[in-house]
């Protein structure tokens, strides 16, 4: 059973983006559900974030199903970056965002939090 963690940056994307999209609460459960099953990058649906410098496996999900985007499907343009630790069954949310507001993930946030492991 994988554990899911939410560092604090974390935490104030998701409010922020919870007044935006009532739906995320469910839609985050849903994408946990799947992560349990298979947590690895999953192109097109996700992918390894690379270059980072460390050692820790970084991967952003880029096809979110947002029920608060009728119509859209997976295609909601939501983001969520994590980092998935095999060995400790661990995944811990870096980021959630969507498209629109930002181009790519944080990658100082990134490294803060995971750089010097």
């Amino acid at each position: 059973m994988i554990v899911f963690e939410e560092i604090a940056p974390y935490k104030k994307d998701f409010k922020n983006l919870l007044k935006k999209y009532r739906t995320l609460v469910d839609d985050i459960e849903t994408v946990k559900s799947v992560l349990e099953i298979l947590p690895e990058d999953r192109p097109p649906f996700s992918y390894r974030i690379d270059n980072l410098g460390i050692d820790v496996c970084v991967i952003r999900i880029k096809k979110i199903a947002c029920k608060s985007l009728k119509g859209k499907g997976v295609n909601s343009g939501l983001r969520l970056v994590y980092a998935h630790f095999k060995q400790e069954e661990r995944i811990v949310f870096i980021e959630l965002y969507h498209k629109n507001d930002k181009e790519n993930e944080d990658r100082a946030r990134i490294l803060e939090y995971f750089g010097s492991g």
